[in-house]
């Protein structure tokens, strides 16, 4: 899908740049509180799995101290697994551009005892307030669609990172099974959105996120964007018949 130079997408439509950011931000303000059991129940569980293979290729030090910075993970869901995955030593920072998102990760990070290793800021990926080779690894995931301009963050990815750091960014791809293709996309059209007006009482905030995952790069252009920010060693892993795919990098 390719706009003018100005626009972008909301979805299926066409927005100003200028515009999507608060279109986006509407949007997680209405399923915050909801966000998480909604993830649960439109991947059947499954999200929790793709995040442990994510944290998994993280794989924070046990022993050394070790930075993280979770882009676009309000809700503390990576954080949270990156902390317990490393050792004390461990310090992540979740960086967010929603504070509604914001104030329901800080509520689960007291919860689970982890506020004093995770920090949450509200940011904005394309201008990331935090130094210069500051972090060991960079995740973002299932936020990197929402993004206007994704080049301007994968180049705060890089700019952020140490020498030898990471970047990984789990996000929704194309379905590569036949069959399953069809069937992916007869749920996402109906099945999510009706979810989403049951249980978080508005159905348009989740119709949105399914439009956004068809308007996304595919996984092959995506990887050339994020060599194009100055990363190496780039790859990604599809992952559940290619619902879903993890794309790596290295600041070398």
């Amino acid at each position: 899908m390719s706009f003018a130079p100005d626009k972008t997408h909301f979805g299926e439509r066409a927005v100003r740049l200028d515009e999507k950011q608060g279109l986006v931000d509407e949007v997680f303000h209405k399923v915050a509180d909801r966000y998480d059991v909604m993830n649960d129940l439109m991947s059947f569980g499954l999200h929790r799995v793709w995040k442990d293979i994510l944290v998994a290729k993280v794989h924070p030090s046990a022993e050394r101290p070790f930075a993280h910075l979770d882009v676009a993970g309000g809700t503390g869901d990576v954080a949270f697994r990156v902390a317990r995955a490393g050792g004390p030593l461990t310090k992540v920072i979740v960086a967010d551009i929603n504070p509604d998102m914001l104030r329901v990760g800080a509520e689960r990070a007291r919860r689970r005892r982890l506020d004093d290793r995770v920090t949450f800021v509200e940011a904005n990926a394309e201008a990331l307030p935090l130094p210069d080779r500051r972090f060991d690894a960079y995740t973002i995931a299932f936020g990197i669609r929402n993004v206007p301009r994704i080049e301007n963050a994968l180049a705060e990815a890089y700019r952020v990172l140490r020498r030898g750091g990471r970047f990984l960014c789990l996000e929704f791809s194309r379905v590569d099974l036949p069959v399953l293709d069809r069937i992916y996309d007869a749920y996402s059209f109906s099945a999510i959105p009706a979810m989403g007006k049951l249980v978080a009482g508005d159905g348009a905030p989740y119709r949105y996120l399914v439009e956004s995952i068809r308007a996304f790069p595919s996984p092959d252009l995506f990887a050339e964007m994020i060599a194009a920010a100055g990363f190496a060693r780039v790859d990604y892993t599809r992952l559940s018949g290619g619902i879903v795919a993890i794309h790596s990098g290295w600041k070398l």
